[in-house]
């Protein structure tokens, strides 16, 4: 599996087309899970459609858009839809696809709604392209941590997808001191490296066993200060 990780849906940017281009390809099937919306948000269909709908759905143009670059249409563009798919449509969406794309949002109730679907053997079964940013990143994760902000008032720790085991990421970086005070603590805690993604100029990608730093990507690691 390739992991592409990234802070914002800038995908199609110069400074990451010349390296995605040898991984998203015109004959491509996408997949969204779009699961990561807050409670409050979407109760229904219709409160789903406001966002993701391909008329005028808040995030479909932002979300859809960039695959074009690569020569994908959004003919192969296709979207889990927890109010119309059943698990098993979910799941077979997921077996087809060359690459899963995870959008950003919240990361837990991403997970729990993909856990609600019992997507979590299918996705930990998927050998193509797993891209995500913000939330879509983290989960990727074996563990994420959250560092405050307006929807996670406190410092926490949660579980992800078992895939990424060897770093922690901190997502939207820009040097706040909350995020700095957060990046120590992972330090402290967990011993392991931090990559901290600066908004809108950097992205991960993980291929195997290389992993590319593509853009503004900060390393902390527990010999390091912060």
């Amino acid at each position: 599996m390739v992991h592409i990780l990234f802070d914002r849906l800038d995908f199609f940017a110069d400074f990451l087309y010349q390296t995605f281009r040898h991984y998203l390809h015109p004959g491509d099937t996408v997949v969204i899970p779009a699961f990561s919306y807050r409670d409050s948000d979407v109760h229904s269909l219709a409160d789903w459609n406001r966002l993701y709908n391909p008329r005028d759905g808040l995030y479909y143009h932002a979300m859809t858009g960039p695959f074009l670059r690569y020569g994908i249409p959004e003919s192969q563009i296709h979207w889990i839809n927890a109010f119309t798919d059943s698990k098993a449509r979910a799941a077979e969406l997921i077996r087809n696809a060359d690459i899963l794309y995870l959008p950003g949002g919240l990361p837990d109730r991403m997970l729990e709604r993909m856990d609600a679907f019992d997507l979590r053997d299918s996705l930990l079964r998927f050998q193509g392209v797993m891209m995500g940013y913000s939330a879509g990143a983290l989960i990727q994760l074996e563990e994420y941590h959250l560092s405050p902000d307006s929807d996670y008032p406190e410092f926490s720790y949660h579980p992800g997808l078992p895939l990424l085991k060897d770093f922690y990421l901190e997502v939207h970086y820009q040097g706040a001191p909350a995020q700095d005070q957060a990046i120590r603590r992972v330090l402290k805690e967990r011993r392991k490296k931090v990559y901290a993604t600066v908004t809108d100029r950097s992205a991960i990608l993980i291929d195997g066993s290389e992993t590319k730093l593509l853009g503004d990507v900060r390393i902390f690691t527990p010999a390091s200060s912060v």
